[in-house]
C-alpha cells in the first residue's frame, strides 16, 4: 500500500510539472491536438500507479515522450501557417449577415438546436439579433450581436420549424397549429415546409424564417386569438 502511495504522489508531482510547461490551464482552452495528449497523459499515468509490477520509469519515460511530442506539434503549429489549420483547426462562421450557414453547421456535426443553445448560454435569444457568430477552433462560440440586439429580443423566440420539421412539442406548448404556419409560408412563397431551414416566432408576433440557400428574413404577424406569451 505504501509503495503504490508514493508510486501515485511521484506521478502526480511529474503530471503538475508537465502541464504547467505546457501552458494550459483549463481544458476548454486546449486544441485538439492537446486535448488528445492531456488525454494519452492521462491513461498513462495510470498504468504505472496502479500497477507494482510495471517500474516507475516506464511511466515517466511514456509522460516525458508525449510532453516531448506537444512541443514539436506546438512548434510546427507556430512555424508552418499550412499545417496550422490541419492541426489546430480553424473558426467556422456559422451565422453571417445572410443569416445560418447550414453547410458549416453539417461540418462541424452540429444543427439549428445546438446552435440555439450556444446563442442562449452566450446571452443572445433571438437569430436576428447577430450579424456574426462562429465556433472556434477548440470550440468554445464567439458572436457579434447588432448594435441595437437588445430592442431586438424582447421576447422568447421558439423553434417552429427546424431543419424541414415542425417541432410538435412546442406547438402544442404555445397552442398553435402546423396550419396556421403553412399559410404564413404559402404567403412567403414557400410551398414546401421542407425547403425551410428554420422558422422561430416570438411572444410579439416575430418570426424569423429562413429558407435552405436563401437569406433570412422576418415578418410579424398575429397570432389567433391574440395570443402572446
Amino acid at each position: 500500500m505504501l509503495l503504490v502511495t508514493i508510486r501515485t504522489a511521484i506521478i502526480f508531482i511529474v503530471l503538475l510539472i508537465i502541464m504547467r510547461l505546457m501552458g494550459k490551464r483549463q481544458i476548454g482552452e486546449m486544441q485538439p491536438f492537446e486535448l488528445v495528449i492531456t488525454l494519452l497523459i492521462s491513461e498513462l499515468a495510470c498504468i504505472p500507479m496502479a500497477d507494482a509490477s510495471i517500474p516507475l520509469l516506464y511511466g515517466i519515460v511514456a509522460v516525458v515522450t508525449i510532453f516531448v511530442l506537444h512541443e514539436i506539434m506546438t512548434l510546427l503549429d507556430l512555424k508552418l501557417k499550412p499545417l496550422k489549420s490541419f492541426i489546430s483547426g480553424k473558426p467556422s462562421v456559422v451565422i453571417n449577415k445572410n443569416g445560418i450557414d447550414d453547410y458549416q453547421l453539417k461540418r462541424n456535426n452540429l444543427d439549428i438546436s445546438d446552435l440555439i443553445e450556444s446563442l442562449r448560454t452566450a446571452g443572445y435569444f433571438s437569430l436576428d439579433s447577430i450579424d456574426y457568430a462562429l465556433y472556434e477552433a477548440n470550440g468554445t462560440f464567439s458572436a457579434l450581436p447588432k448594435q441595437d440586439y437588445e430592442q431586438m429580443q424582447t421576447s422568447l423566440p421558439i423553434v417552429i420549424i427546424d431543419n424541414g420539421s415542425y417541432d410538435e412539442k412546442n406547438l402544442e406548448v404555445l397552442g398553435l397549429s402546423c396550419e396556421f404556419f403553412d399559410g404564413i409560408l404559402e404567403e412567403q412563397g414557400v410551398k414546401n415546409v421542407k425547403k425551410v431551414l428554420v422558422l422561430t416566432a416570438d411572444g410579439t408576433g416575430k418570426l424569423y424564417l429562413q429558407v435552405k440557400n436563401e437569406k433570412f428574413r422576418t415578418l410579424k404577424v398575429e397570432y389567433p386569438g391574440g395570443k402572446v406569451w
